[in-house]
């Protein structure tokens, strides 16, 4: 993920999801420092509900591409399902001149690391 772009992962909601805890895996490769903001949004038609935002820079390994481990547990309200709702995981990159600075697994088996998960609250 380079300068001022953004990526979105959405999924379709089945269910109302409770406040509380989304654990999130997001093993990269980092290819060039870079600053990161992560986002989980409510989507509902055309009306995005930020549930949590926080930002990370990250330093790529002296040698190699290996995957670099991360994860973290992030507070959020509640939502409250409708038809048609979507859950998205945004991602955008600041600081850095490399179009693909960060680079989620994708391939865990070839570049080590866990791909993207998201565990939602229970």
């Amino acid at each position: 993920m380079g300068p001022g772009r953004s990526l979105e992962a959405p999924y379709a909601l089945q269910a109302s999801v409770p406040a509380g805890s989304y654990h999130v895996i997001y093993d990269a490769i980092i290819t060039a420092a870079v600053d990161v903001t992560f986002e989980l949004i409510h989507r509902r038609g055309s009306e995005d509900t930020t549930l949590a935002t926080w930002s990370q820079h990250f330093e790529p390994r002296a040698a190699g591409f290996e995957a670099q481990e991360f994860e973290i547990d992030q507070p959020a309200p509640a939502i409250d399902f409708a038809s048609g709702d979507l859950f998205i995981y945004r991602y955008s990159g600041a600081s850095s001149t490399l179009e693909m600075a960060y680079i989620p697994v994708g391939f865990p088996e070839s570049e080590g690391g866990r791909q993207t998960n998201i565990t939602l609250p229970r």
